[in-house]
């Protein structure tokens, strides 16, 4: 039997690996690089070994150092989570080597099915259906068509191709990527199927010869081809459902499969399916598959690993309906723009069970995060998943929803709205979501605070912020701030917003009312009565009606989350220091990161739009595109360079 487990992994998978060996009473051992010595996942761990390092291919890649840390901790198991090493054959090999139990399939496998081009094949002749593919792009002459990264998944290294011109730059592009996440710059090329749905089929084997089902999830909604909402049961008919089971299942038995697997399929809109890959590991989907199965299956792969057999024989019912969302740290509207530093709070409201099954209809969060961690560059920016259970689809999206929108995520932006908004439009209800979902619904990026409501989440602010000072006053704390026997000029808070900056001014009377009040820039404002102000809560009286608005503020920042949505404030100095003013024309880096290729040179002539050089941070790659017609007057970065937020990257001196 297993007694003392190591993850090969960080975050909230080892967190939920960990969450199940605690209840098997498995001693746990985490490998950590330096920038996540302080993670959750370290303190939560048995054993604890550091890599020295930060990037993944000093840490977190690195199969002898995870294998001394199995050694010096006793480990005598090693399970490798998802991404990293995870689907790599030689980090399995190695394990069992060196007399490890290795909790995932085996080598043979997961080497049959790390080489894309080939496990197509092998597939195909098992009789599971295919879509056309390439090698040669000079092949190619219908469009359009996928790159895909043939040593990883994920989504990374994918490019969308809708003609020959485009074809080239994105088969280097997508080596770049798949290269740096995986250590293989190996593409291939298929048919790309618009309008498809992404689904897939949990499979799970033992070492008895049985592989079965475990269910249908459908993962149509993606970001960059990631995922970001994921359901069980798909909703489908039971024919195709049966298909896909069948499929699966067939692809498991062609590669003697032992574990967890999932088999991914393109279903097409006239009811066709065609394999698309098959991850060879736990995906990061699995919650809603535990919920509407009622099995764990971490507890799972810890049993067919100590070579018993599968406790579940067919494929269960399904229980209700799970939907999950991927909480990431981004800013959806500027092109997935990866978010970086402190998240100060994280408070999900409703959450019954953290990594763990649910007793009933429910919010279950998988995170690996909490307040005050620290939100880096070097690995994927989700920061976690929120997974809600009920009777009902609709029941599910609703509760979903709702707990996101209350949700306090303050310090770091993420794709919070963006998730709200499609768990609540009325495609997403009817089922009308396909891979293309969000390039086809663009209001669906539009913040959930409405832009009229913001003069009122800035008054909040200002009158916390006031009740704040007050209650720390060594004096006269009684009087409201800046209270005057003869009034003559309002208070004044200057405010950085969303939209820019803003200015709130308002006067509070003897009793503490709020006597008047108005913003800039701003248009009419609602009459607003002032029922409490305290200094991490506001309650207004707006036109009859009360809105509580909840305010936490850091330093200069202010984070207010109301009824119609959260903002971030920071509040500006009254007198700010001189800065130094950037040369016209300057594009600067919103986050750090490596200049992975420059496309122009100084004094080239460029029209808006065209690509400048790329950018990579968090493991994926961001162009940098002119703002407008130009010359390009500076490019003080190479290729190569490590750059810092607010780094100038180039300055386009517009025509």
């Amino acid at each position: 039997m297993i007694t003392r487990l190591l993850v090969a992994n960080r975050g909230e998978i080892a967190r939920r690996v960990f969450a199940t060996c605690r209840a098997l009473g498995v001693e746990t051992v985490a490998v950590h690089s330096d920038a996540d010595a302080d993670a959750p996942f370290v303190a939560e761990a048995d054993h604890a070994v550091r890599l020295p390092g930060n990037t993944p291919a000093e840490t977190y890649l690195r199969i002898d150092l995870i294998l001394d840390a199995a050694r010096r901790t006793g480990a005598d198991a090693v399970h490798p989570g998802y991404g990293f090493l995870a689907e790599n054959a030689e980090f399995a090999a190695a394990v069992n080597d060196a007399g490890l139990a290795w909790v995932g399939p085996p080598a043979k496998a997961i080497a049959a099915m790390g080489d894309k081009m080939a496990a197509k094949a092998l597939l195909a002749e098992a009789g599971v259906p295919m879509l056309p593919t390439w090698t040669d792009a000079d092949e190619i002459t219908d469009f359009p068509v996928l790159v895909k990264a043939s040593a990883g998944g994920g989504g990374r290294g994918m490019r969308v191709v809708r003609d020959a011109a485009g074809l080239a730059e994105a088969v280097a592009s997508a080596r770049r990527e798949a290269a740096g996440a995986f250590g293989d710059g190996t593409v291939f090329i298929e048919r790309y199927v618009e309008r498809g749905r992404h689904v897939e089929v949990q499979i799970f084997g033992d070492t008895h010869g049985t592989v079965i089902a475990l269910g249908v999830r459908d993962c149509s909604i993606q970001r960059r081809h990631q995922k970001i909402v994921e359901e069980a049961p798909g909703v489908l008919p039971a024919e195709v459902r049966e298909r896909l089971h069948a499929a699966a299942v067939a692809a498991g038995r062609a590669v003697d499969y032992v574990g967890a697997g999932t088999v991914e399929f393109l279903l097409a809109s006239d009811g066709e399916i065609y394999f698309l890959e098959m991850n060879t590991r736990l995906q990061v989907e699995h919650p809603v598959t535990e919920l509407t199965t009622g099995l764990d299956l971490v507890r799972l792969q810890l049993l067919v690993a100590e070579g018993e057999p599968l406790p579940v024989a067919a494929t269960p019912p399904a229980q209700g309906h799970a939907i999950e969302v991927r909480l990431c740290a981004e800013d959806p509207a500027q092109g997935y723009r990866p978010a970086t530093g402190t998240l100060h709070r994280f408070a999900v409201p409703g959450v019954a069970a953290g990594f763990g099954p649910l007793t009933g209809p429910g919010l279950r969060l998988d995170s690996g995060v909490v307040d005050g961690s620290v939100v880096g560059v070097h690995y994927d920016s989700m920061l976690a998943k929120v997974i809600a259970w009920a009777p009902t689809r609709a029941e599910a999206a609703r509760a979903l929803a709702g707990a996101l929108a209350r949700a306090e995520l303050h310090g770091v932006a993420t794709n919070r709205d963006l998730l709200v908004r499609v768990l609540r439009s009325p495609e997403f209800a009817a089922v009308e979501i396909d891979t293309g979902f969000l390039d086809r619904h663009p209001e669906v990026f539009a913040p959930l605070l409405p832009a009229d409501q913001l003069p009122l989440v800035a008054l909040a602010a200002a009158l916390a912020t006031a009740a704040a000072r007050r209650a720390s006053a060594p004096v006269l704390a009684g009087l409201p701030s800046g209270w005057r026997n003869v009034p003559a000029f309002p208070q004044v808070t200057r405010y950085a917003g969303p939209d820019g900056e803003i200015e709130v001014r308002y006067r509070l009377d003897r009793s503490g009312g709020l006597a008047e009040w108005s913003t800039s820039p701003g248009g009419p404002t609602p009459a607003v009565g002032l029922v409490r102000a305290a200094p991490d809560r506001v309650v207004l009286d707006v036109d009859g009606v009360r809105r509580a608005y909840r305010v936490h503020r850091v330093s200069s920042e202010v984070f207010v989350d109301g009824p119609d949505g959260a903002a971030s404030l920071a509040e500006l100095p009254r007198f700010p220091d001189p800065t130094t003013e950037l040369a016209a024309g300057s594009l600067v880096a919103p986050l750090p990161g490596t200049v992975t290729r420059v496309h122009v040179e100084v004094g080239q002539r460029v029209a808006a739009g065209d690509l400048l050089l790329t950018l990579e941070a968090m493991k994926l790659e961001h162009p940098v595109l002119a703002p407008a017609d130009g010359v390009v007057a500076e490019l003080p970065v190479a290729t190569g360079g490590q750059v810092d937020t607010g780094a100038v990257l180039a300055v386009v001196n517009p025509e």
